[in-house]
């Protein structure tokens, strides 16, 4: 008994797969040219590619794959290390890096670590090379992950560093962290603030350290002399802490605006300048930096530096895809202008931030316990 395709295409015996003879049946084609289109050769033409991916579709064929990477030596898979992480920046790249390599075409092996430490990172890529993917993209937020990776060489494997210290990596993809930092405070100084204060992330991160770096930056440029710095770990609890303090300065007109260094913190900052009497922004504006999706529906509604995450994972795999096509990371060296380009952040202004007052009208509410 034979049955027709779903569009109506070639006929095939009842409960029989589609095999790639049916593919070129069906597209006239012979199967050498089937097999090149399968294995993303650029040798075809167009339409020929295009009547190939046709016949494919109305027949459900669907490639051998473990014959496909016997054939051309490839896995078509990619690996992917990270670490749980409850913020939203993490978390959000992770998944736009799988749903990118889905796209195109590989498969993902991921490995979620509870922390990065060198003995888990080296462990990790030991078993994605077993696996033999055709390369690694490593959502490293800290150093410690970054140096355990430089110290143990994935080899032959190309390693694309997403987040981390993109200065000291070959293949990365990621935001410019500095950039959205300055362009955090230049809004403010152009507002007119001049005593501009920076809630930090924790030193151990490149990002808190590159946005500290782009906030000193545009104090210095303008002639400013950069406070010290108060320091968070990105939770909104330490920014309530530092939001206390903020408050207390606020009294006195040493601090008229603050650039914070993630949506988390200011949540924490702005709690803590409201219990405190202090308005946001007539009497401290307050810039964030991630952009949220709750950041439109902060009281006030946060200006904050939108990074555009997705982007990110797609980017990950394009510097990957280059560099195993261009033979791993000794064939990488001829993709300058796919490696290391970050993405440029942009601000996104909302009611948070606006002129400073021309003298400070603020009255500290403390609360005590008995």
């Amino acid at each position: 008994m034979l049955e027709k395709s779903s569009t109506g295409g070639a006929l095939l015996p009842a409960g029989r797969s589609p095999v790639m003879a049916d593919v070129a049946g069906l597209a006239g084609v012979s199967l050498q040219t089937v097999s090149r289109v399968v294995n993303g050769a650029d040798h075809v033409r167009p339409a020929t590619r295009k009547r190939v991916d046709e016949a494919i579709s109305q027949l459900g064929y669907r490639p051998n794959v473990a014959a496909r990477a016997l054939v051309t030596q490839r896995s078509a898979t990619v690996g992917v290390i990270c670490t749980a992480s409850e913020f939203r920046g993490p978390a959000t790249i992770y998944r736009s890096v799988q749903s990118a390599a889905r796209a195109a075409g590989y498969f993902v092996s991921a490995i979620d670590l509870p922390e990065f430490t060198c003995g888990d990172v080296t462990q990790a890529v030991e078993h994605l090379r077993d696996q033999r993917v055709e390369g690694i993209v490593l959502i490293a937020a800290n150093d410690e992950a970054l140096t355990a990776v430089r110290a143990r060489s994935a080899g032959e494997l190309p390693v694309v560093v997403v987040e981390g210290d993109l200065s000291r990596v070959r293949l990365t993809a990621g935001v410019d962290n500095r950039l959205g930092a300055a362009i955090a405070t230049e809004h403010l100084i152009a507002l007119g603030h001049t005593e501009i204060q920076h809630v930090a992330g924790p030193a151990g991160w490149a990002e808190a350290r590159e946005r500290l770096s782009g906030w000193r930056d545009a104090m210095q440029v303008a002639g400013l002399r950069p406070p010290e710095p108060l320091v968070g770990d990105w939770s909104a609890g330490s920014g309530h802490a530092a939001g206390v303090r903020l408050a207390a300065m606020a009294a006195t007109g040493d601090v008229t605006a603050v650039f914070v260094a993630n949506d988390h913190m200011a949540v924490g900052v702005l709690r803590a300048l409201h219990e405190a009497g202090v308005r946001v922004p007539e009497d401290v504006s307050v810039v964030g930096f991630d952009d949220l999706p709750e950041a439109a529906y902060l009281i006030p509604p946060l200006t904050t530096v939108h990074q555009d995450l997705p982007a990110v994972g797609e980017r990950a795999i394009e510097v990957l895809r280059a560099a195993v096509e261009h033979g791993g990371p000794a064939g990488s060296r001829g993709l300058t202008d796919r490696v290391g380009t970050l993405l440029r952040p942009t601000l996104v202004v909302r009611r948070s931030t606006c002129p400073p007052r021309a003298t400070p009208s603020i009255t500290i509410h403390v609360e005590r316990t008995p």
